[in-house]
């Protein structure tokens, strides 16, 4: 798979015939809404847990020096907390191209906190492409992301800012909690 996933989502994924489209957020859609959003509710998806096993070339890294963001990984019976988003589905243009790094979207049942569901768009780059960089000791992971910077900024604002959003949600996420308390310690040393 290439790593500008833009073509593939865009032909997988047609949405012109639709008025409106949930998006769901994991990662930093939850904390960077730069989109026109037309609703906003936290809402969970069931079977996937967050990983900072994805590359970030384009964002939190370089080619060169990569950083780590999140993906989503399978796991049954987990439950992963987010935010999820009622867009127009020309907002899919941009964002399409902002997680275009080996991203693909497909739909998946939300579940919102009163019960209710719908169905969402989520996007998770998967082992199958060529920015997926797997797991790796926390320690390794944290070291990586505290040295690691791109066009959007550090690696570290990144995780940081994640963690403080999912507390915000009241998610819990040891991966992401202990990842952020390393990277933090290690910026302060």
């Amino acid at each position: 798979m290439a790593n500008n996933t833009i073509d593939i989502n865009q032909a997988a994924h047609p949405l012109d015939h639709l008025d409106s489209v949930w998006l769901f957020g994991y990662g930093s859609l939850i904390y960077k809404v730069d989109f026109p959003i037309l609703e906003r509710q936290p809402a969970s998806i069931r079977g996937w847990e967050r990983r900072f096993w994805q590359g970030s070339h384009d964002h939190r890294g370089t080619p060169e020096a990569p950083g780590r963001v999140v993906t989503l990984i399978e796991s049954p019976g987990a439950i992963c907390q987010g935010m999820a988003y009622r867009v127009s589905p020309n907002t899919f243009a941009h964002l399409d191209h902002r997680e275009k790094n080996g991203y693909l979207r497909f739909f998946t049942p939300l579940t919102f906190p009163e019960g209710h569901h719908a169905e969402g768009l989520v996007y998770v780059a998967g082992p199958d492409n060529p920015a997926f960089l797997g797991p790796a000791p926390m320690a390794d992971m944290a070291e990586q992301i505290a040295r690691s910077h791109g066009p959007s900024g550090s690696n570290a604002d990144y995780v940081l800012s994640l963690a403080e959003a999912l507390e915000e949600l009241g998610a819990d996420d040891r991966h992401v909690y202990e990842l952020a308390e390393r990277v933090d310690e290690l910026l302060k040393n």
